[in-house]
């Protein structure tokens, strides 16, 4: 792989990742761009012992441009975008309208209770799967999906290097109905300035889980579950299955078979399988309803700097289509109590993917 690190007009850092032999990266960036005045702060909210982000900056990003104005495509025919080369293979931004960023110090006199606030530190990055503005991360080669797990390697390990960082988010929202604004094949990289409520929860069970048996909780689902007929795909280095307790009506989770805190500690048979496997899983997918189906792929890594030996990587796929013309909204009990109601079987679900004819 090679990593080309480059400027943006604006001072934002852009990277090329390429596979070997791809041409030199000497594009310039010209645009005329306006300037965004960044507004990021955090509140705490001490009932839920959690951090709200307010990013107002970000009302004015880009929201669903026709394809010949894509702001992710290559720079061509005169067409200025955030990518000032004609061509590229997956690269890496940071993103124009951050909802995190920096690295400001925290001011002792509005970090008190009850009203705490903080400044939104941190990073947001984009990144773009390939220059094909009309594919999806399924209609990939292995080869191009393994270099995007190179990226995110790579970015995890810079981003988890800096002092305000204590979490990196890798992720994929597909598909309008679930809120994507560019329609471009790509995803993003959220790096923390706190441990997210979702990952503190799930290492406390790993912990009481821990005390009580000295094991490791996801190792031991783990387990069980390659025991079950909700695995859809399974290899020497990964299982995919579809979780006994699943919240939505398609849901797969894909574990490495050994426990590693994030993807730098990947090595490179699992990178390589692990483009097999989640290639299989995104076609097994959009094939169960013979259509391109809306999911967030989201990446659950250890904390950077506490209980990494209590994480487990491992990658959680979801879409609300529960029907070929009928979505499960998160509504009223899911929004206001937390209590998720499925429609679907996780058995039938695990039973329509493996039957997707490939």
């Amino acid at each position: 792989m090679t990593v080309t690190r480059t400027s943006l007009v604006d001072g934002r850092t852009l990277i090329y990742f390429d596979s070997d032999g791809a041409k030199p990266r000497t594009a310039v960036d010209v645009r005329d761009l306006p300037e965004v005045i960044f507004d990021s702060t955090m509140r705490y909210d001490a009932a839920l012992d959690e951090w709200i982000t307010y990013a107002s900056h970000r009302q004015t990003r880009t929201f669903l441009p026709p394809a010949d104005e894509c702001p992710l495509c290559p720079t061509r025919d005169g067409r200025l975008t955030e990518v000032p080369d004609d061509d590229y293979e997956v690269v890496v931004f940071e993103n124009r309208f951050p909802s995190l960023f920096g690295d400001v110090p925290i001011d002792p006199a509005t970090d008190v209770e009850p009203f705490r606030v903080r400044p939104g530190n941190g990073s947001c990055e984009v990144v773009c799967y390939t220059a094909d503005h009309d594919v999806s991360f399924a209609d990939l080669t292995p080869a191009r999906a393994r270099l995007v797990l190179d990226a995110w390697v790579h970015r995890t390990a810079e981003l988890s290097a800096l002092p305000q960082v204590e979490q990196v988010f890798i992720f994929e929202n597909r598909g309008e109905s679930i809120g994507v604004t560019l329609h471009h094949p790509h995803g993003q990289i959220y790096a923390y300035p706190y441990v997210t409520p979702r990952t503190r929860r799930t290492l406390q069970s790993a912990r009481d889980h821990l005390a009580a048996t000295g094991r490791n909780l996801f190792a031991d689902l783990l387990a069980a579950e390659q025991a079950t007929n909700r695995v859809v795909v399974r290899d020497e280095h990964w299982t995919a299955f579809v979780p006994f307790a699943a919240r939505w009506p398609m849901e797969i989770h894909v574990y490495p078979n050994r426990q590693v805190a994030d993807v730098t500690e990947l090595d490179e048979a699992e990178r390589d399988s692990f483009a097999r496997v989640y290639l299989e899983v995104l076609r097994r997918m959009h094939g169960v309803y013979d259509e391109e189906i809306p999911y967030i792929a989201a990446w659950h890594q250890a904390p950077v700097r506490v209980d990494r030996e209590l994480g487990y990587l491992h990658l959680e796929i979801t879409s609300p289509q529960r029907a070929p013309d009928k979505l499960k909204y998160f509504a009223g009990s899911e929004s206001a109590m937390g209590a998720f109601i499925n429609d679907v079987l996780p058995e039938a679900t695990a039973e329509a993917l493996r039957g997707v004819q490939l």
